[in-house]
């Protein structure tokens, strides 16, 4: 195989996870609104729910890549994980067909929906992107590229899914919200058919051996086998990884605002009127991936030609940089609405601002998170270092319902944090541009120790 393009698994990985990303964030794109507005919830409780449920959709894949690890393998945690997704979807389907008849069976529904939909996702998630970095052998310099092609699927799917989703359930008839479900629960199908038809065909090594298989047994014994005590370097990568992640919890916590305290400032305190249509709120969601796709390839470019100049900075101080290039996100839109009262709206084009730069912090701190994962950890505990790092995501868009539920609401006394009063937008804002800023500067003061318990690996 020509050592410069990649194997054809890394396509299917990317068309896999592209159409699996479809399905969540289709529904995330609609799912505050359809809290709101079809199960008669308030913000403050809608938030509360948005939180728990991404909170565990994170969660769960760290129990999902140690079994996958330990006794499934990952094409089978995968096939069963996307199963119990699409039966999710399915689920919020029936809880929006429902919801104006018989609310508390709508209510018992969707609730069920997103049990399945949180199990599901711990089986599929870690499994799915692990597998990229199996396919290249340890050590080969396409890793970096690979995940930058992965993570290109990931925003493919989350470009389409709010035109879809949102077109389709976010009409302003709270009775179509079950057709955004719907269009979330086919798109989780395909995935799983496309996964399902062509993996023993294209997920193999090099060599040509099929990957994400069970891990080998004894035969006499039936349990996995042993492998060497972690040597002195892989303990100090591993915690380079555990150290990192903790630092996305601040970048996480703010980004995924836009399933939440963002959706409600679209709806309500946005210009959306275009050329006489009425732009639907869950459409703003897809900036970010529209701006991953157009510029991707030139941060991608911009690594490369510092790699050769010798100036590539180390992974730890690019994601310093993506958390620094969030608070500015939120520091312009804070600037944009001081001063701003209730119900006046404001242009389109500040919230716009705000989700490119967002997309700039994304691409320096999310995929070289991902590689980094990867190159760092010992094959036998890549799902399950996999999953430790989802589990930062985990507390932090927990985090994210916790703070979306701090957004002013004219309708109740001003939500307090620390015994202090968030009187209006800009302090609401201005929370998140002094914890992703702290943050950023803690993590560019510790780069340089981080970069040397990597041993070589950047």
């Amino acid at each position: 195989m020509n050592q410069k393009s990649h194997p054809k698994g890394l396509y299917l990985l990317f068309v896999t996870e592209m159409w699996e990303r479809f399905s969540y964030y289709g529904m995330r794109a609609i799912f505050v609104l359809f809290m709101v507005k079809a199960l008669l919830m308030d913000k403050a409780q809608a938030s509360a729910i948005y939180g728990n449920y991404t909170g565990l959709v994170y969660l769960t894949p760290l129990i999902g890549g140690y079994i996958a690890d330990r006794y499934w393998g990952n094409r089978r945690s995968i096939i069963l994980g996307g199963l119990l997704m699409a039966a999710g979807q399915f689920l919020m389907f029936l809880s929006g067909w429902m919801h104006d008849g018989a609310l508390s069976t709508a209510m018992l529904l969707m609730y069920a929906g997103l049990v399945a939909l949180i199990i599901g996702n711990g089986l599929f998630k870690p499994n799915i992107s692990s597998m990229v970095g199996q396919l290249y052998p340890k050590g080969d310099k396409r890793v970096d590229s690979a995940f930058t092609l992965f993570y290109m699927g990931i925003n493919a799917g989350a470009l389409i899914a709010p035109l879809i989703c949102g077109t389709l359930g976010d009409t302003g008839n709270p009775r179509d919200f079950k057709w955004g479900f719907l269009a979330a629960g086919i798109g989780m199908l395909i995935s799983l058919i496309v996964f399902a038809t062509l993996k023993n065909r294209y997920l193999v090594t090099p060599e040509g051996r099929a990957i994400g298989l069970p891990p080998q047994r004894h035969h006499d014994s039936g349990t996995p086998v042993r492998h060497a005590p972690l040597t002195r370097i892989e303990i100090e990568r591993l915690a380079v990884i555990l150290i990192v992640s903790a630092f996305v919890i601040f970048f996480w916590s703010a980004f995924e605002q836009a399933g939440a305290s963002l959706t409600f400032f679209a709806e309500e305190q946005t210009q959306r009127q275009m050329l006489g249509f009425t732009v639907p709120a869950s459409y703003f969601q897809s900036i970010n991936p529209v701006a991953i796709v157009l510029f991707a390839p030139v941060f991608a470019w911009i690594w490369t030609r510092l790699g050769q100049k010798g100036m590539e900075p180390s992974s730890p101080l690019k994601m310093a940089l993506g958390l620094l290039c969030l608070a500015i996100g939120y520091l312009v839109i804070a600037f944009g609405v001081t001063g701003l009262a209730p119900g006046v709206k404001v242009s389109m084009m500040w919230l716009c601002s705000l989700y490119l730069l967002h997309t700039f912090g994304e691409l320096c701190l999310s995929p070289i998170g991902l590689s980094l994962v990867v190159k760092l950890s010992p094959v036998r505990f890549t799902s399950l270092m996999m999953g430790i790092w989802f589990l930062s995501n985990a507390a932090a868009n927990k985090f994210a319902g916790m703070l979306s539920a701090l957004y002013p609401d004219p309708g109740r006394p001003a939500p307090l944090l620390l015994g202090m009063p968030i009187r209006d937008l800009h302090d609401f804002f201005m929370l998140f541009v002094i914890s992703a800023g702290l943050a950023s500067l803690l993590l560019f003061l510790l780069s340089r120790r981080l970069s040397r318990m990597m041993h070589g690996l950047h």
